[in-house]
């Protein structure tokens, strides 16, 4: 995938005989017993709940899953992670019930790869490589594809040793494409690390883009909520409810990968960016959290954060754990009150003494809204509380203008809440209320065009 092919052009698998659509496959999550030592506050996830997330990451690019298992493993093997025991029942499974693709739900090294392949006359995934067709699957803007194939890139690789067997292959040729005596594995490699050059040179240019589109928008500006969560918490359909728009929203892992952006409307009047982020999970690939640093600078950028959890899921508070643990890698304070409102999705899917505790948690705590995103339940108190929160901070000021400040008036209607309005004869009085930087932008304006007037301009009290 170069940076020139269209937006709808699907993504190259991540080797050269890659995944397709209805495979059959058997999905096994290694118990490695990693949360056996857990300490106090760490949110262990059973070995059963860690298999149902790995079928449904399979699930979401349309595999057939043949079977599904948890393998114990209580001594990692450096040459197939899991005993020579287990290999040999799962190839006995395997014939049986014709599979082609084993998702091993777990970080494989390529040798592990290559000798599982190997036992098992069968393609081998691990989790990183399920998550990144999924990406590639998804990606549509130019941005998304470049950071897929970035991370894609850097995960190949890693696994030119198990793709290149025969190290001793030469390729002759004519000098500009490796000579005699460079190996097949070299030349890879080679190509591989220019390509990676080319996209970070070209994402940096998107880069640069997306930073000026920030800058003109803070000139409007509308104040930017972004939506963040676990994947499949309901990020999406709560976008669409409160902005009336179509984006994807699936019940499928990832179904929303690029960022997305709408205008939405508050009860006062003002307006906001909405912006619908990519779903964090557990266990991310550390390929794939940098190339999409950039997409989440949208979150870095935003005035106010939205974390959309999926209530009802049974292990919502290690998915709320998951998803603070990436907002604190990238700098953010999730202990901030005001940045941040929690809002506990999917409360049309609690029983009736569960949804009656949350809902009091609710009433008791400003920062936790309770919703329904499919319902619509509590999404008015959602958009009053935004409206709140980002009330805090702005200037309560008057101004006195004349009939002839229509445009005045106009800017302040737009970029500010009004307040209180008093018509003269002389012209209109105006209480509002104005971000900071937009009370310094109006007064400033009006001095250079000498109409600032002296009683106008008082700052009132702060809220």
């Amino acid at each position: 995938m170069g940076s020139e092919a269209p937006a709808d052009r699907r993504q190259p698998r991540i080797d050269g005989d890659g995944i397709r659509r209805g495979d059959r496959a058997l999905v096994i999550h290694p118990d490695l017993q990693r949360g056996a030592k857990a300490g106090a506050g760490v949110h262990y996830r059973t070995p059963a709940s860690r298999l149902a997330e790995a079928c449904g990451l399979a699930l979401a690019i349309d595999l057939e899953i043949a079977a599904a298992e948890v393998v114990r493993v209580a001594e990692p093997r450096p040459a197939t992670l899991i005993g020579s025991g287990k290999v040999e029942r799962l190839k006995q499974l395997i014939e049986e019930q014709d599979i082609g693709l084993v998702v091993v739900d777990a970080t494989v090294t390529p040798v592990q790869q290559r000798n599982l392949e190997q036992a098992w006359k069968a393609k081998v995934i691990d989790r990183t490589g399920l998550i990144l067709e999924i990406f590639g699957e998804r990606a549509r803007t130019k941005e998304g594809m470049l950071q897929v194939e970035l991370a894609a890139l850097s995960y190949q690789r890693s696994r030119l040793v198990r793709s290149w067997t025969h190290l001793e292959r030469q390729r002759g040729g004519f000098g500009f494409i490796g000579g005699p005596g460079e190996s097949q594995i070299e030349i890879d490699r080679r190509l591989i690390d220019e390509r990676i050059v080319r996209i970070k040179r070209d994402l940096e240019d998107v880069k640069r883009t997306r930073g000026l589109h920030r800058k003109a928008r803070k000139r409007v500006p509308y104040p930017v909520v972004a939506l963040v969560g676990y994947t499949n918490a309901g990020k999406s359909t709560l976008f669409n409810r409160l902005t009336r728009a179509d984006v994807m929203a699936k019940d499928l892992l990832f179904a929303t990968l690029d960022p997305t952006m709408r205008r939405v409307g508050l009860p006062g009047g003002r307006e906001i960016i909405l912006s619908d982020t990519v779903g964090f999970i557990s266990d991310l690939p550390t390929e794939l959290v940098a190339a999409f640093r950039a997409t989440l600078e949208e979150v870095l950028e935003a005035d106010l954060i939205l974390h959309v959890r999926d209530i009802a899921h049974p292990e919502t508070e290690a998915q709320k754990a998951d998803v603070e643990a990436v907002l604190r890698g990238l700098g953010l304070d999730v202990e901030t009150v005001d940045g941040m409102i929690e809002v506990l999705n999917k409360i049309d899917a609690l029983p009736t003494e569960e949804l009656a505790r949350i809902e009091d948690l609710a009433r008791r705590d400003p920062r936790v809204i309770a919703v329904s995103a499919f319902t619509g339940a509590g999404c008015d108190r959602l958009l009053a509380e935004v409206e709140t929160r980002l009330a805090r901070g702005r200037l309560v000021a008057t101004y006195h203008l004349g009939h002839d400040r229509g445009g005045d008036i106009a800017w302040l209607y737009e970029h500010g809440e009004v307040l209180e309005r008093t018509d003269d004869e002389d012209g209109a009085n105006l209480t509002v209320r104005l971000s900071p930087d937009d009370r310094n932008r109006f007064e400033q304006g009006r001095i250079e065009q000498g109409r600032l007037d002296t009683e106008g301009g008082r700052a009132g009290s702060t809220h």
